[in-house]
Parts: structure tokens; sequence; C-alpha cells
């Protein structure tokens, strides 16, 4: 049976799924990245080759990459197709559900409102600078409070009296939550007026302007958090859906980007295989003087062979996959 990988490769965490012809999940692996996304994408491939005791009778006819990363990614794992993360969500949720209309992606340090129609994507909009929302944000406060980030809806659910809680900003937000603790209010109300100041924030920012129509999906990180869901479905009095692999859609949305391609073209796949997680990889960065922009230009190294080069405005130094560029 042949198989499809997909990778997303973000800011914060790193992505993979692997999925079978009819898009069921095979595997599914959920990483930080740590700020070593080679690294990250290297852990990702040997967590399957574990789980997956007959990895090496696995046969990958194509492989997606998405996400910040996507270009490093496909260099790396040689993929066959590298598109962008709104693409990428809308094709996993079409596939889940073809009459979703609108989509909620918040992730590590990003967020993001996709509009369905009719199965298409007929508008998105994505945060700012401001990262109140965001998955880093929710970690950081859950550090602050000492409670676990997975305990972190729990207690916004025992809430019965969330407090207000300034959520436009997050030096605001923090600021504002402080100052409750100080007037001795409970934890649980404090997080759920966190909770509901952030979907605010998000409503209000974000998805403002847009038209929010039912079906809604919930998908990335923060979805795990039952407390932002519940604010959601408060907030706009709908049902929020939070779809079983909310926190990998960017990655089956890859993969099933990559059997489409390689379906319709007919061609062999670039993948590398799983035993890249035995190679070394590196980079190596320098400035062009070619010109007056002084370009700074990243090189990427598989053992001492350099496979693709980028970062410079002119073409003359860049180079990686055609499949790949033709993908973008």
């Amino acid at each position: 049976m042949a198989e499809f990988l997909g990778v997303d490769v973000g800011s914060i965490s790193t992505k993979l799924a692997l999925i079978n012809e009819e898009g069921e999940v095979l595997s599914e692996v959920y990483l930080r990245t740590e700020g070593q996304p080679i690294e990250a994408i290297k852990r990702c491939m040997e967590k399957v080759r574990k789980d997956i005791s007959s990895w090496d009778s696995l046969e990958v006819k194509g492989v997606g990459t998405t996400g910040s990363g996507r270009v490093l990614a496909a260099t790396i794992i040689g993929a066959d197709i590298a598109k962008n993360e709104i693409t990428s969500q809308a094709v996993a949720t079409l596939y889940l559900n073809p009459r979703v209309r609108t989509i909620f992606e918040i992730g590590g340090q990003d967020s993001k409102i996709i509009i369905l129609q009719n199965g298409i994507v007929v508008d998105f909009a994505m945060n700012t600078i401001c990262a109140a929302g965001t998955g880093s944000f929710l970690d950081h406060q859950a550090f602050r409070l000492k409670i676990p980030i997975e305990e972190f809806g729990d207690y916004a659910l025992q809430s019965t009296n969330p407090v207000r809680i300034a959520g436009r900003c997050t030096v605001f937000a923090e600021s504002d939550m402080i100052h409750k603790q100080q007037l001795g209010y409970e934890k649980k109300d404090i997080i759920a007026g966190l909770c509901e100041a952030l979907v605010r924030n998000y409503l209000n920012n974000v998805a403002k302007g847009k038209r929010i129509c039912p079906p809604i999906f919930f998908q990335g990180g923060v979805a795990s958090n039952s407390g932002i869901r519940r604010s959601f479905e408060k907030e706009l009095g709908v049902e929020v859906i939070v779809p079983e692999h909310h926190e990998v859609m960017g990655a089956i949305g890859a993969a099933l980007l990559a059997k489409e391609e390689v379906e319709n073209t007919g061609k062999e796949t670039s993948f590398r295989g799983f035993d890249l997680v035995d190679k070394e990889y590196r980079t190596r960065g320098f400035e062009c003087e070619g010109c007056p922009n002084h370009c700074e230009v990243v090189e990427i190294f598989i053992e001492e062979e350099l496979v693709a080069c980028w970062g410079d405005r002119c073409g003359k130094w860049s180079f990686t996959y055609s499949e790949v560029e033709a993908g973008r």
C-alpha cells in the first residue's frame, strides 16, 4: 500500500503526518521546534520509524511540506511539493468535512481564520505582530501560574464566575492577571477570564469583518485548550468542532496535496527515505558582496554535499529542487 507524508514546520512546533491512500492517519508527531528546525524534522522522522515496526516496508509515494519552514523542510526531506499553511489547513479540513465554512487556526505564534465557500478558500486573515492568544503566550501564563499547560483548559471549565481580563495585548493581559491575583480572585476564574479575553481579541482583530458561518473547525495546538473552545462557543452561540487530529491538520493537508501532485503528474517521489535521520545536516551562511544589497545567503549541506542555497534577491546563488519551486 502506498503512503504519503506531510511535514509542517512552524516557529514553535514541528508536525508530521503519515497517511494511506484513503487519507487515514497512520502516524502523527507533534514536537517543539526549539529553534532547531532540522533537528526537529529528524526527531519527527525518528519517532515514526520507532512507532511503525515495519517502517522499512513503507512505500512512501509522495511528500509535502508546509509552514514557515516549508522550503527548508522540502530540501531536507526531499519533498515533491511545498504549500502555504492556508492551503494545507483548508485541504485537510475539507477532506474531513466538505461542508465546513470557517476555520479557526491558532498555533504557537500566529492565529489564522480561513473562510470557505463551496469547498474553496474565499478569504483569510492572520494576526499581526501581537501574540496574544497564541500558544507561546498561553504557555508562558501556565508557567507563571505553575499549572501544566495540559490542565489550563480544565481550570477554565471549573469557573462559574470568570473575571474580566484585558486581552488586546500580551503585556496588558499579564498585568491585568497579576492585578486580579493580588485582589484575591481564584486561579480558575482568572484563567476563564483570560480565555474569554483572548477569544474576544481574536474575533475583534483576526476575524474582524469576516462572516463567520458554521460548521466551524478549530485547529492548531491551542484547540487542545477546552477553555478557549468553550469561550468561542459562548461568544458565537454555535458549536465549535475540534477535529481528532487538530494539532497536525497542516501536515495532513500537505500529505494530501503530495498525494494529489503525484497522482496528477505520475512522477516518482524525491523522498530521501527514513534513514535521513542518520545523516548529518548543516547550514552555512555568507553575505554576498556582488552588489549593494549585501544579501544574506544560506547554504544547506547533507554530509558534505551542497543540496540547496537561497536568500539572495537576484537568483545568483539560489537553487533547490525544481519540483519544490514549481509547487511553491
